[in-house]
């Protein structure tokens, strides 16, 4: 899969991929788009003082970056799984660079974040565990992972990558979490919301980022 390195509104890169006409983040703000949708509408909005946090898409990492760099900031252990097809390269890492957009201590976070191990719980700092699992969501079972607080739901849009918006994986995903589960994700549309809805979670439309006018947060509430 080719992809190509571009520069978004807000400073930070992201990834581009031709064949798809479809990028890993916000063109109007990669890093903006991050810490508004999954960090201030999802990670802040659960009260847990140790949340487990399940991301579908790890892609280039910022999601999990910001958080680390938020974890250490509150104190607040925190687990973060995350599922990706498709591994980014080395060269690819380097040339996002997202610690040096961010601060001088989110350089080496980036790194070691990149650097951890796929398939095993890795502690990148004392307030932080990474657990990257190198898989298809359409195929692997979340009943052995320990039970979500927050879920960052960042895979590629609906009409792009479609099986991972069925009700069946929103389903299995609803089974997977914890009573007060709080779900994010960038997309406002009807159906994804209805599915959401008939897969339990209580849902509501927010302000969206830079460039989106809603997007979606639900909890489970039983």
């Amino acid at each position: 899969m080719k992809r190509q390195v571009i520069q978004t509104a807000d400073g930070s890169k992201t990834l581009f991929i031709p064949e798809m006409n479809e990028q890993y983040h916000s063109v109007n703000g990669a890093l903006t788009e991050s810490e508004y949708v999954f960090l201030k509408q999802g990670y802040f909005h659960h009260p847990s003082p140790s949340p487990v946090v399940f991301e579908v898409g790890f892609g280039t990492g910022l999601n999990a970056l910001v958080t680390a760099l938020k974890a250490e900031e509150q104190k607040r252990s925190t687990t973060f799984i995350s599922i990706e097809k498709y591994p980014i390269s080395s060269n690819e890492i380097k040339s996002l660079d997202y610690g040096k957009t961010i601060s001088g201590k989110a350089v080496d976070l980036f790194q070691q974040l990149h650097a951890a191990s796929w398939g095993k719980e890795v502690t990148i700092s004392e307030f932080f565990t990474l657990y990257k699992i190198e898989t298809d969501l359409t195929t692997f079972s979340l009943k052995n992972l320990e039970p979500f607080d927050v879920i960052y739901f960042d895979a590629f849009a609906p009409d792009k990558q479609p099986k991972l918006w069925q009700a069946e994986i929103f389903d299995r995903i609803f089974e997977a979490s914890r009573t007060g589960a709080v779900f994010v994700t960038y997309s406002a549309k009807g159906s994804i919301r209805r599915q959401l809805i008939n897969s339990g979670f209580s849902m509501e439309r927010l302000p969206g980022p830079p460039g989106k006018r809603q997007m979606l947060r639900g909890v489970r509430l039983t």
